[in-house]
């Protein structure tokens, strides 16, 4: 039975897998606790329906004192159990239509999409080191893809990239020294959703598609990920142009 911590989770991708874990039997997931900024009615309602398996918890990744509450109340939540998954869902993308010369955002993306990744895993880390499973899943984007950065320039977001790039480096970083305690630190491209801050529609996959399929990684037994930047894996869509195939990104 895993129980799982998920920053961002009022909306979009985040509240998609908090459904989705909660559709799980309870011999596979046992506890989810969903963190959001502020009152979300969708995730009270998930609570209301989930017979006991979904906490709410307040949480504000660029805010040092709110990620030592969350922890608290996770211990609380969890009963002296140790926590077998993060997944740092919190993040934002900010577009500058004139590039890398318009960056003004680039420190707001650093300090969500990096510092606040580091914060919650600091602080979490000795209440992952008494699960079980010991995972961290990051969320990102092949558009932070170093080597691919030519074929992402229809997307004017060059904050966003270059937060998420660092990001992935913090995460192998992670993994390189934790392997040894048994964790698993995965960089996790969820895909092209359908959500506010994928672009809506146009985006590829629906925000409940990307949630199994990620999920579908993260579950995936001991340390064959770690250090790794996998896509998803979508039947389907394996063949084409945006490829969802479970290889992994390159850096």
């Amino acid at each position: 039975m895993a129980s799982f911590f998920i920053t961002g989770a009022s909306r979009g991708l985040g509240q998609e897998l908090v459904r989705e874990l909660v559709t799980r039997p309870a011999s596979e997931v046992s506890k989810v606790i969903a963190s959001a900024r502020g009152n979300s009615p969708a995730l009270e309602e998930l609570v209301k329906n989930s017979a006991g398996r979904v906490a709410v918890v307040q949480l504000d990744v660029t805010n040092k004192e709110s990620i030592k509450k969350a922890v608290v109340e996770a211990e609380r939540i969890l009963g002296g159990r140790g926590l077998d998954i993060l997944i740092n869902n919190a993040g934002i993308c900010q577009y500058a239509a004139g590039g890398a010369k318009s960056m003004e955002n680039l420190q707001e993306n650093f300090t969500i999409n990096v510092f606040g990744v580091h914060w919650v895993t600091q602080e979490f880390l000795p209440l992952l080191r008494k699960g079980n499973m010991k995972k961290v899943a990051n969320m990102t984007t092949s558009l932070a893809s170093t080597t691919l950065a030519r074929d992402a320039m229809a997307l004017p977001a060059p904050a966003y990239k270059i937060s998420k790039a660092a990001m992935n480096a913090l995460t192998v970083q992670y993994a390189l020294d934790h392997e040894k305690e048994g964790f698993s630190f995965i960089a996790l491209c969820p895909g092209w959703l359908k959500t506010d801050i994928g672009g809506g529609d146009m985006a590829d996959l629906t925000a409940a598609e990307g949630a199994k399929a990620s999920l579908d990684l993260i579950f995936k037994p001991g340390q064959e990920l770690n250090g790794q930047m996998p896509k998803v894996l979508v039947r389907g869509w394996e063949n084409k142009s945006h490829k969802y195939d479970g290889t992994n990104v390159p850096w």
